[in-house]
């Protein structure tokens, strides 16, 4: 037979708890979802450039031993292009101004190449250091990394936040439930209740308030996770349409309700034995 539960919270502070964990589940599984997104979009972006780089000839005396390097290498690229004038005009018209002619002036002549490993690529780029400019793809894109992981830091300064808001609303809600059912209490410990039960009657209350109010929060910030994603993948452009969530990173979001729930009652036993000692 199912034990009736001795006194219950008011119910101005079952609405409040109920908000309150529902906004802060919906916040905590929405910036832990972004910066697990974030993070594997930087991965993904590093294992997609990491044995990608350009050469930048200036001088056109060295195009013949650049090339040369190149042939004698030939084992250790996987693929090479050279970017022709007329596609170095379109990227480059914006800045410098002025007609084809003008611009061919100033041109330097490009190759994008991928690699096989990244000892290639450093043993290549090594060889073509003196003769032209060699820029890894994974040097030129670390302000976009950094940026970030700079993102990550932040969702998870800001998940840590949520969990001290929780960790505070509840103790308040314990102490102010304690205060309120005094009297009951004080029977409670007449009868010869123990500090356990007492405890356990409010984890009850906090368990059933806050497993209601995660499954909200969690329900409302999926789609909204979904829909971030999608609009970033669309987007087609740079670490945007890298990011994603792999199924671990699913499996974590999904226990996020199941951690908050617990973190609730812990803090609840914690809260009503500190209250029940101190008024002892």
């Amino acid at each position: 037979m199912k034990k009736p539960i001795v006194f219950s919270l008011m119910a101005s502070q079952s609405v409040f708890m109920t908000a309150i964990m529902g906004i802060m589940t919906f916040l905590a599984v929405l910036s832990l979802g972004l910066s697990l997104a974030i993070g594997t979009g930087i991965i993904n972006w590093n294992r997609q450039w990491d044995v990608h780089a350009t050469v930048q000839v200036t001088n056109t005396e060295k195009i013949d031993s650049v090339k040369k390097i190149f042939e004698t290498n030939q084992d250790k690229i996987e693929g090479m292009r050279q970017i022709d004038d007329d596609e170095m005009s379109k990227l480059m018209k914006p800045w410098l101004g002025g007609g084809n002619g003008v611009l061919k002036k100033y041109l330097p002549t490009m190759f994008e190449i991928k690699f096989k490993s990244k000892a290639d690529m450093n043993t290549v780029g090594n060889l073509i250091g003196n003769n032209a400019r060699f820029i890894p793809h994974y040097d030129a894109l670390k302000p976009s990394i950094s940026a970030g992981w700079k993102m990550v830091t932040v969702l998870v300064l800001l998940l840590g936040l949520i969990i001290v808001t929780i960790g505070t609303c509840i103790s308040f809600i314990a102490r102010n439930t304690a205060i309120l059912h005094r009297r009951e209490l004080e029977i409670l410990n007449q009868v010869g209740a123990s500090d356990r039960f007492v405890t356990k009657q409010m984890q009850m209350i906090v368990a059933r308030i806050c497993t209601v109010a995660c499954g909200i929060g969690f329900i409302v910030a999926t789609p909204i996770l979904f829909a971030i994603l999608g609009i970033a993948r669309s987007a087609r452009v740079g670490l945007m349409a890298m990011l994603e969530i792999s199924g671990a990173g699913w499996i974590a979001l999904l226990l996020v309700p199941f951690v908050i729930v617990l973190f609730a009652i812990m803090v609840t036993k914690r809260t009503t034995l500190k209250i029940l000692n101190s008024e002892s």
